[in-house]
């Protein structure tokens, strides 16, 4: 299943700007351009504060936040809207270490607001607890612009469901 290709974007805007922190080795698979929608997805090992509870050097398909802050590890890929295998779209959310205590003081839950790219259709998420294992779903097939809030922070990406898996 690893061997899959993954669809799965960080920063659709076309800013052109990387989501990768620098010296991270990165893997890059595109996106079809129908979807107007980039993909990066990483493929060298996991950053250190982000390896808990993986074994060796654990290279799992993942997407950096545009700001670095907080990286999704993909354990179904690719997304899809509808899943026909009785698979699910799982992503585990690891937040970097915070710097500051005003994370201390704000509510614990990962609140994702996704907007489906050149639509006005928003849906709201949550991860109670905070970052963390999750499975996220989405109405409708396409490029989808996350924005996450968590613990004081902020950070957004782009993920991209296809339409249908067998």
């Amino acid at each position: 299943m690893l061997g899959s290709v993954v669809l799965l974007a960080a920063g659709c805007t076309g800013t052109g700007q990387s989501a990768t922190p620098a010296g991270a080795p990165t893997t890059t698979v595109t996106a079809s351009p129908a979807t107007g929608c980039g993909s990066r997805v990483e493929t060298g090992p996991l950053p250190d504060w982000a390896d808990a509870g993986f074994s060796g050097d654990a290279r799992v398909p993942h997407v950096f936040g545009a700001n670095g802050d907080i990286v999704a590890v993909l354990f179904a890929h690719p997304l899809a809207q509808v899943r026909q295998d009785g698979s699910n779209n799982k992503i585990l959310w690891v937040s970097r270490p915070a710097t500051s205590s005003a994370a201390s003081t704000s509510p614990a839950s990962l609140v994702i607001t996704a907007t489906l790219d050149g639509t006005g259709t928003r849906v709201t998420r949550e991860v109670a607890g905070g970052p963390g294992p999750s499975i996220i779903d989405m109405p409708r097939a396409g490029c989808w612009h996350l924005e996450l809030r968590w613990a004081g922070r902020t950070d957004t990406m782009d993920l991209v469901y296809a339409d249908r898996l067998p």
